[in-house]
């Protein structure tokens, strides 16, 4: 079975996927637009940032599994996947550390001009004076959007600083707050009032995508630190340069809109070049603890598929299904008795959305529940009771 790992990844784990007996065809390089052919004989494909487009599922028939090594899937097509009954899944949480790490940095880095300190120094200036003028982080408030694990890990490393931390999040309710020792905002325009640094960690989807609104930055006061280690598309990108632009507030963030795939390329971003914004290259995961452990957890993800069906991490797999009624069987465990029931459900014209065979011990029964789109009418039950050389019990249930 051929997997395509399409992004860099860690020697030691393409060597854990072999032992999993699968051939591995490593391309890092692989572009976008190459990605489609590439992918075309993958029964698995593993991905960090790189684009999985429709285009790769509609020419890859074998695809079974896609892997984001990260966080999130907002950069593939997830509803392609799901069209062609192909799994997605994620890595949630491995890089939290990581993350949480710059977004401090970044912190303190606004705080305290360290990036400047460094540049003026080695052009050989010396200005104590000017440098010195900094607030201090200690019993300031930092405002947290998002109390995922990365939000989680920013707020630990915030109030270890002194600092007092206001949280929010549509999940976060009087009892999560207390736990994480923080005060709870009712939405993300009070978080803002309230915040002399405010830190985005919200994941992007159709509800968060633009999210901080230029109402939101401009309820930050005068001065107030903007940190983004999320996703550039969750805030208000032409809000956030006018506000910077007029030195209204100090940016630190590791993203930006229109990045370049490539892991080096010449960009031009305005937002980046302005004196009270500092920018990294969105690096927030890209420590070596945190890629090993991402790396890990997709080789978990794969052997689990592999040896189970199941698939931890996945994002598409319905938690509701259209089913109205289950059809519970117990039966003898032989060959084609349950051939012989999904023909006679097929026959009723009725379609099964969902089947769970359980076997018990010395093989001889077994129970399966059979999700159907729609109530299975009295004679159908009949004919399969029937059955009674192979049929133990019938019996159904409105869901």
């Amino acid at each position: 079975m051929r997997i395509l790992v399409a992004d860099a990844f860690p020697k030691e784990r393409l060597e854990d996927l072999r032992a999993l007996g699968l051939t591995v065809d490593h391309q890092p390089a692989v572009s976008v637009a190459d990605l489609p052919a590439a992918a075309r004989e993958a029964r698995i494909l593993v991905v960090r940032g790189k684009q999985v487009t429709a285009e790769v599922f509609a020419g890859a028939p074998a695809l079974s599994l896609v892997v984001r090594a990260g966080a999130g899937v907002n950069t593939i097509d997830v509803g392609a996947a799901s069209r062609r009954g192909v799994y997605v899944a994620n890595c949630p949480g491995q890089n939290s550390i990581a993350v949480a790490e710059l977004a401090i940095g970044l912190l303190v880095a606004l705080d305290r001009r360290i990036p400047d300190n460094v540049a003026l120094l080695r052009a050989g200036k010396w200005d104590k004076k000017g440098f010195s003028e900094a607030d201090g982080l200690y019993g300031r408030t930092l405002a947290v959007a998002g109390v995922g694990s990365i939000g989680r890990e920013v707020i630990r490393r915030a109030r270890a600083l002194g600092m007092r931390v206001v949280a929010w999040s549509r999940s976060l309710d009087e009892a999560g707050a207390k736990e994480l020792g923080v005060e709870r905002a009712p939405d993300l325009l009070s978080l803002a009032r309230r915040a002399d640094a405010l830190s985005i960690h919200l994941p992007l989807s159709r509800e968060t995508r633009g999210a901080v609104t230029r109402e939101v930055l401009e309820a930050l006061r005068p001065g107030a630190m903007f940190l983004n280690t999320a996703r550039a598309e969750v805030v208000d990108q032409e809000a956030l340069l006018a506000l910077a632009r007029a030195g209204r507030i100090r940016v630190g963030t590791d993203v930006f809109a229109g990045e370049p795939e490539k892991g080096q390329a010449d960009f031009q971003t305005e937002l980046g070049q302005l004196p009270n914004v500092y920018g990294t290259h969105h690096i927030g995961a890209s420590t070596a603890q945190a890629q090993d452990a991402i790396a890990r957890e997709t080789v978990r993800i794969v052997e689990a598929f592999l040896r189970t069906g199941r698939v931890p991490g996945c994002v598409n797999v319905a938690r509701k299904t259209p089913a109205k009624a289950r059809l519970v069987i117990r039966h003898l465990d032989r060959v084609g008795v349950l051939a012989n029931v999904l023909g006679l459900i097929r026959e009723a014209g009725i379609n099964v959305e969902e089947v769970q065979n359980t076997i018990f011990e010395e093989a001889q029964a077994a129970s399966c529940a059979i999700d159907l789109d729609e109530a299975p009418p009295p004679e159908l039950l009949e004919r399969i009771r029937s059955r009674r050389d192979e049929i133990l019990f019938v019996d159904k249930v409105e869901l």
